[in-house]
């Protein structure tokens, strides 16, 4: 197992901000933004710090899909081509990613989640009740499995959202519904993408590790509110995570311009 030379406390702060992540990834998704800054500022190499987040994110996606599949809110069997086509796109995503660069999605994602907010603020109705199918199994299978899952092994960022804005916009389901659905979309691309950056080597065992067990303790407790609360908690929590998102995503891609300017408007 690799170890990286890092404090106990260190460790300890790793575990807490992945429980954070956990919950939030588990009822909006977005939870990578918050892992993966974390592993970056501890030094990991941008390869190495992507590898471990799918490791530590793993957890969390497989905490809440299980407790979503024992309360009986997810049809497998209904979902099973989908299933299989995310596993698919997330593994050919993840081949490709360590061959090409991601320049082009980091440049358009900002807009595609802001998309997302302003449909869920603007539409205060929709996801609250099941409304008529759209697309059937293989259509469905191909647009959100297969393309969301490459774009989640590509690249990741929101990956969650899109998966749930799908099964809403395309399947008619409650934004609850949709929500449970999405988190084993999640954790089907996370998995095949993981397998190919073990196979790169890229992961770091031991902080994953450490971080996986507290993205299980907080996607339980997340995906337990996802059933409770339902639209009255995922619909605030995915429009702020949307904005936040989108904010972080133009920031990392144009940080320089951006203090370049606020240096000279305030000078």
């Amino acid at each position: 197992m690799e170890w990286f030379p890092l404090g106990t406390e260190v460790y300890v702060i790793l575990f807490f901000v992945a429980m954070i992540a956990g919950f939030i990834d588990s009822i909006a998704g977005g939870g990578g933004l918050i892992g993966l800054p974390a592993l970056l500022s501890v030094g990991l190499p941008p390869a190495q710090a992507l590898a471990t987040n799918k490791l530590q994110s793993i957890g969390g996606s497989f905490s809440a899909s299980l407790y979503f599949i024992r309360q009986k809110a997810v049809d497998l069997k209904g979902q099973r081509w989908t299933i299989l086509l995310t596993f698919i796109g997330a593994m050919i995503g993840a081949i490709l990613i360590q061959h090409i660069q991601a320049d082009i999605l980091r440049a358009v994602l900002p807009v595609l989640v802001i998309a997302i907010g302003l449909y869920f603020l603007f539409s205060p109705k929709v996801g609250e009740l099941e409304r008529q199918q759209r697309l059937t199994v293989w259509p469905f299978a191909f647009c959100i499995g297969f393309c969301i899952g490459f774009y989640d092994g590509f690249f990741g960022p929101g990956a969650g959202s899109f998966f749930a804005l799908g099964y809403v916009t395309l399947q008619g389901f409650t934004l609850t519904r949709a929500t449970a659905h999405a988190k084993v979309l999640n954790f089907t691309s996370n998995l095949a993408s993981l397998l190919f950056f073990i196979l790169g080597g890229k992961v770091i065992w031991s902080i994953g590790l450490v971080m996986l067990c507290g993205q299980v303790i907080g996607a339980r407790t997340g995906a337990r509110m996802v059933l409770s609360k339902g639209q009255k908690l995922i619909r605030p929590m995915l429009i702020a995570v949307s904005f936040i998102m989108s904010i972080k995503l133009i920031y990392d891609s144009h940080g320089a311009e951006i203090q370049s300017w606020l240096s000279q408007f305030f000078r």
